[in-house]
């Protein structure tokens, strides 16, 4: 997986969500860079990852281990936000020897209903040909109903590629015309691909005996009183704590109380 790593120290990898990549939890590494060496990871089929067909929580989990035999590290905390909190969860449950402890962001080890229709029909129907820019793409998202935070973040995926176009019959004949389109550096169709997999829950009858830590914005549906249950069986070292104001992307709505409760987290458990 392609990472980038800072700072001195223990070590704490930070997982992004879905759509997303390493630089969604930047401001977290930054304030944590003084005292731990920080890792910061584009998930498979997200940023300049490699593009997988398949993609599931166990396959992630496995990834994110063999990252740590890359780069050395026996044992890391590791930090997740979304989907990257899934991923995160599940290599504690997987491969609880390699994980000092975990921060799970707004998300619990459940199965989600489909709530993501909306933003993949918004994608998938983006023209990508060059004729529509970036602020004709933000216009279009907002059209099929995305909010502008969501589709200002989405488009941060989206990049212009070279194309040549006016070929002739040619194949080895160089004088089409070269012009600007988009491409999205996600693998969108991987992605969707996946989709079941990334909203369920697969792992079932294990738990991770290590200090966890469960943050939620309050005003946010990913974790309730319903899920409580489900935490503590996979989950019994948890501790929970609540963000007012704040919603699905706390991480980037209250940076600097999100920020403050894992550092204090990561502070208090073993090193």
């Amino acid at each position: 997986m392609h990472y980038q790593t800072r700072g001195q120290g223990p070590d704490v990898v930070l997982v992004h969500g879905l759509f997303g990549d390493l630089d969604n939890l930047k401001s977290l590494a930054q304030a944590l860079e003084a005292n731990f060496r920080v890792t910061r990871i584009d998930v498979p089929n997200h940023g300049q990852s490699p593009h997988w067909e398949h993609m599931d929580y166990p396959r992630l989990a496995g990834a994110l281990v063999s990252l740590l035999d890359s780069l050395d590290i026996a044992k890391a905390h590791l930090v997740g936000h979304s989907m990257g909190g899934k991923i995160v969860l599940a290599t504690a449950l997987l491969f609880p020897e390699r994980v000092a402890s975990v921060v799970a962001a707004d998300i619990a080890p459940v199965a989600y209903p489909p709530r993501h229709q909306t933003v993949f029909n918004a994608l998938t129907s983006l023209p990508l040909d060059g004729s529509v820019d970036r602020k004709g793409a933000l216009t279009h998202m907002l059209a099929k109903g995305v909010d502008e935070g969501t589709a200002q973040f989405l488009l941060k995926s989206l990049r212009r590629v070279e194309a040549t176009t006016g070929l002739g019959s040619d194949s080895n004949s160089e004088t089409g015309t070269k012009v600007n389109q988009f491409a999205w550096r996600m693998n969108l169709d991987g992605l969707i691909a996946a989709y079941d997999e990334l909203i369920g829950w697969p792992i079932e009858g294990k738990r991770y005996l290590g200090d966890t830590l469960f943050i939620r914005g309050d005003e946010s549906d990913y974790v309730t009183a319903a899920h409580k249950e489900a935490i503590l069986a996979q989950f019994p070292a948890v501790q929970l704590k609540s963000i007012g104001g704040a919603g699905h992307w706390l991480h980037a709505q209250k940076p600097a109380i999100f920020n403050r409760l894992v550092q204090n987290f990561l502070d208090s458990s073993g090193n």
